[in-house]
């Protein structure tokens, strides 16, 4: 393919529409907000050709810009994923593309978990007694920029993502390549369990599980309304509490929730989340 064919190729298909490309990449519409879309890698808003990424801060217009956020690719390999799935929009790429992201987990760097381990019990509350065991486990670890990662684990505890946590201000990701309807990060305790509460972030869920230690609590790495993993859960006979944050968006995707799941009930953190709640309660 020439040059100029290739530009004509990538015209072709920046110019497909948004919505479609969120589709093909298995995102979720919202049921309460037509431009609110959830994704891998977090909530999306689209107007037009543009989106915008709130949970991670990053926008970009035109479906390469967003294959590219979505897959967490180069600019090639997005014009391969795209020209695959909408071949009338240009001629099949030369190269196999990568059909799906790669999961790519930050390295582990011990010298910053000090930094860390202070982050998370002297700044967020959180009891040793539940954070050692994570760290000793690999559950939880530092990275070269000193974020806290937690490992979302599927079946057979196999990695496939993890959350990232700034410990400095309030910045916070995911890896790329993490599949959010594959695991989750969840605290269970060491007897049997009958109930779950759903959480909005690794964080929360270590702080529910010290207020609820009889209770097994998950992280759905935002707040979402139908993980992939939520009906098998409902399915093993658990109670299950959506305990997203006290506040707007936590009560719509709350109502979300509890409108395509029933059985699901609302708890709500008597603060704003539950790392409020736990940091008041000490």
């Amino acid at each position: 393919m020439s040059f100029q064919e290739r530009c004509e190729q990538a015209n072709r298909l920046r110019a497909i529409p948004l919505e479609a490309v969120l589709r093909a990449a298995c995102a979720e519409p919202d049921r309460l907000d037509k431009a609110k879309w959830h994704t891998a890698q977090g909530v999306l808003s689209v107007q037009g050709v543009k989106f915008m990424n709130w949970n991670q801060g990053h926008g970009g217009g035109g479906a390469i810009d967003l294959a590219m956020h979505l897959n967490a690719t180069d600019f090639r390999t997005a014009i391969a994923w795209l020209a695959l799935r909408f071949p009338c929009h240009g001629p099949p790429p030369l190269a196999s593309p990568m059909l799906k992201p790669t999961l790519t987990l930050p390295a582990a760097d011990p010298a910053r978990l000090p930094r860390v381990k202070h982050y998370l019990l002297a700044d967020r509350g959180l009891p040793a007694g539940l954070i050692d065991p994570l760290i000793q486990s690999g559950r939880i670890y530092a990275d070269h920029r000193t974020n806290a990662v937690f490992l979302l684990l599927g079946n057979n505890q196999h990695p496939v993502g993890a959350e990232l946590r700034g410990t400095t201000g309030s910045w916070r990701g995911l890896a790329p390549g993490s599949c959010k309807d594959l695991g989750y990060f969840a605290l269970r305790p060491s007897q049997y369990v009958e109930s779950a509460i759903l959480c909005e972030s690794a964080i929360d869920a270590i702080s529910c599980a010290a207020l609820h230690s009889d209770r097994l609590c998950i992280s759905t790495a935002g707040a979402r309304p139908n993980p992939a993993w939520l009906p098998p859960l409902l399915d093993q006979g658990h109670r299950v509490y959506c305990g997203f944050d006290a506040d707007p968006t936590g009560d719509r995707m709350a109502q979300a929730m509890i409108a395509l799941h029933p059985a699901i009930q609302r708890i709500r953190p008597p603060l704003h989340d539950w790392n409020d709640t736990l940091m008041a309660s000490a």
